[in-house]
């Protein structure tokens, strides 16, 4: 027992002074990292909270262990109890006083504490704003500096031309089927032609109405008086203005009565061979056989000053338009299956008092520029629902009048070949193919 007890001194007595050692160690560690850890235990054993069911700190239980521990060598048991203490030490969680120990979080639970702690993405309408505004200016700004830098072209401005892009103003009708109706076609075109130094100063071989037969193989009447207009010079006729009988209103009256004595009366009195024939054929001439009327004057109106129309009277015989509307009418009404066709003047000089010529479509004698003449008449013809063809532009213009011309205002033969071309082609354009194939 002696021996026992003796023992049991001598291993409390080791215990103890062990006890110092490790604590004395902990005091005044060796090395600087174990000073750090060491005082980060204690820091920690400090902040620990008591635990439920009053528990005692981790930092006695530690203890707890170390007296239990045997003796061993001085360096080994501080390294283990150094160890052991900062394990237990970074495993305990600092706790409020008084409350449970924390329960360990659920990955769920750290997603969520994780995206409440993720700052929300606000949507701000201002810098939308600035955005979209800038977006347009900077877009603007590319699109003006493309604009402005313009594409490559080949344009030479020092390169001369005589070809120009004119728009024809041809308006082409034909006559409504219901107004064949109960007529028989004998199987002839047959062409009537009014007007005057276009279709009159040349009959042979080279004039216009034969060259249109020639062209469409059709059988052509020509009923043209040199010098006259379409529009009259006086609003009653007058024995003393003999030539207003022979304008174009009252020859279509003349047409349509058959009364056709103040006509012949007004040709008996001109000097020209060709004005008693021309009405005599028209007094013989059975109007139920004929097919197309073709109307053509030149720029005599526009050169003799007439009116190019009256605002108050659409139908008033001394206006250029008024006379053409009411020849038109008159014939529709009479003989309603005839198919009307209006040729336009052509460009033409006017000659001042000095004698010198003028440009047609840039001076105005009082009543518009022949230009002017011209839409008034394709006013007319739409109105009256009647084919209408452009040969101001589409025929003999500013720009090549000279080849086509003899004078201000006559043609020569190849004027009248490209007049009579046109016809054919705009009214007969089955009978022009037929030509060209052949």
């Amino acid at each position: 027992m002696n021996q026992d007890t003796e023992k049991n001194t001598v291993v409390s007595h080791e215990e103890t002074t062990a006890n110092k050692n490790v604590q004395a160690k902990k005091k005044k560690p060796p090395l600087t990292d174990t000073k750090s850890q060491a005082n980060d235990t204690k820091t920690q054993a400090k902040n620990t909270k008591p635990q439920a069911n009053g528990a005692k700190p981790q930092a006695n239980d530690t203890k707890a262990q170390a007296k239990n521990t045997k003796p061993q060598a001085n360096g080994a048991k501080s390294q283990a109890n150094d160890t052991d203490t900062k394990t237990q030490a970074k495993n305990t969680k600092p706790q409020p006083n008084g409350t449970k120990p924390a329960k360990k979080k659920t990955p769920a639970s750290k997603a969520a504490a994780e995206a409440e702690e993720k700052p929300k993405l606000r949507i701000n309408l201002h810098m939308i704003l600035l955005g979209a505004i800038a977006i347009i200016i900077i877009t603007c700004a590319y699109k003006l500096y493309k604009w402005n830098k313009g594409t490559p072209s080949d344009y030479d401005p020092n390169y001369q031309t005589t070809d120009f892009d004119v728009e024809v103003l041809d308006s082409i009708i034909p006559l409504a089927p219901d107004k064949l109706e109960g007529r028989q076609d004998d199987g002839v075109t047959t062409i009537l032609c009014l007007g005057n130094d276009p279709f009159s100063l040349n009959k042979g071989e080279h004039g216009l109405a034969e060259q249109i037969a020639a062209k469409s193989g059709a059988t052509v009447y020509n009923a043209s008086f040199t010098g006259t207009t379409i529009g009259a010079t006086q609003a009653i006729y007058n024995d003393g203005y003999w030539m207003d009988a022979l304008s174009l209103s009252y020859l279509a009256e003349a047409i349509c009565t058959r009364d056709f004595d103040r006509v012949l009366a007004a040709a008996y009195c001109s000097y020209d061979p060709d004005f008693v024939p021309n009405v005599e054929m028209l007094q013989n001439l059975d109007m139920d056989s004929v097919d197309i009327i073709c109307i053509m004057y030149d720029g005599i109106d526009y050169i003799n000053k007439i009116p190019s129309d009256d605002p108050n009277d659409p139908f008033s015989i001394v206006a250029y338009t008024g006379a053409l509307r009411s020849a038109i009418t008159k014939i529709q009404e009479t003989y309603p299956f005839i198919r009307i066709v209006v040729m336009s003047h052509t460009f033409c000089h006017s000659i001042n008092d000095e004698g010198n010529f003028q440009n047609g479509d840039r001076v105005d004698l009082g009543h518009g520029t022949l230009s002017h003449y011209l839409q008034k008449e394709l006013d007319v013809t739409l109105d009256c629902g009647v084919s209408w063809i452009d040969n101001f532009y589409g025929s003999i213009n500013e720009d090549n009048y000279l080849d086509y011309m003899t004078d201000y205002i006559h043609f020569n033969d190849a004027g009248r070949e490209l007049l009579a071309q046109r016809f054919v082609d705009c009214i007969l354009p089955e009978k022009a193919a037929g030509e060209q194939a052949e």
